[in-house]
Order: structure tokens, then sequence, then C-alpha cells
């Protein structure tokens, strides 16, 4: 995952398992084991790499956000957990009408967008766009499923998700 930037645990244990020679069926570590092993992977051999990076990543996070405050941004994936990497996008939650409403704001302000192809369920649409020379991976849901707190990529566990202002807190304890 801090290699090559896999950002999926289950895809991640799935190639480990592949390239081990064992099953997808045998014992594999948890979503929480992984992610320990993972800070401490990071703190070894990435730590200044990682730490810019991480500041980098919610410093786009809160432009991105201040720009699209209208349809309630949040942060989420490595970059609001510290997990982030050489390879992590920013990922932006919001909630709207329309994710039509969304792409009229973004290209009200000049900033080109693809549109992913995601059949996850409740998800109106995935933007990918660049910010910063970033990559920025925006997902859009309708407003009626921001107060329902989404299953994220560890098992079943509610994804952690941060307004701006928390992004802003873990700006100010991050050191440059």
């Amino acid at each position: 995952m801090a290699e090559e930037g896999i950002g999926d645990y289950g895809a991640a244990k799935r190639k480990a398992a592949r390239n081990m020679g064992a099953s997808e069926g045998e014992a594999l570590p948890t979503n929480e084991e992984i992610e320990t092993e993972l800070r401490a992977w990071q703190s070894l051999f990435q730590e200044d790499e990682q730490r810019e990076r991480l500041r980098e990543l919610r410093l786009t996070a809160l432009e991105v956000m201040q720009l699209l405050a209208e349809f309630h941004p949040y942060l989420v994936g490595g970059a609001l957990d510290g997990t982030a990497g050489r390879y992590s996008a920013v990922e932006i939650e919001l909630f709207a009408d329309s994710s039509k409403d969304v792409e009229i704001a973004l290209l009200s302000n000049s900033i080109s967008y693809d549109i992913m192809d995601n059949r996850k369920i409740g998800l109106d649409a995935q933007l990918s766009l660049e910010w910063n020379d970033l990559p920025v991976l925006i997902s859009i849901y309708p407003f009626v499923a921001e107060r329902r707190q989404h299953k994220g990529l560890q098992a079943g566990k509610a994804r952690h998700r941060g307004r701006p202002e928390a992004v802003h807190e873990l700006l100010r304890e991050t050191p440059s």
C-alpha cells in the first residue's frame, strides 16, 4: 500500500496473498493490523516525505472545500487519517441536490474534471480532477445522505469525515 499506492485494503490483501502463494481464503491480517503496520512503515521509511505530502494534501483539500462550501464538503481517506502516501489523492465527499450542481460550480470556475465510472450504492457521481498538481477525487451524494455515516474501506466501520474546521486543526498540528 505504501510503495504502490493501493488504497483499498481488500485489494492490497488479495495482491499480497497472490504474491505469497496463499489463497484469499487463508487467514489474512485485519484492516486495523494493516493500518498499524502501514503507519509504522511510513514513519520508518517515509517520515519527512509523508509529513510534507500530508500537509500538501490537506492544504489542497481546504482550497477545494472552500470553493465548494455550498455542498457541505468533508475530507475523508488518507489525508484525513494521516495514512496518505506519495500516491494518495485528496478525497472529498460533497452533498448536493444533483451532481450537475457541482459540475456547474466547477465549470463556472474553469476547473476541468473527469466523471468516474462508479456504481457504488447511494453515490450520485464521482469526479476526478487535478488541483495544485495533486489528484482530487470528489464523491457526490444526495443531501439526505449527509446525516448517514458511510461505510468505508474498513469492513463495516463508519468512515471518518472531517469538515474544513477539522482540516484547519490538523494543519495546525502538523509540523511544516
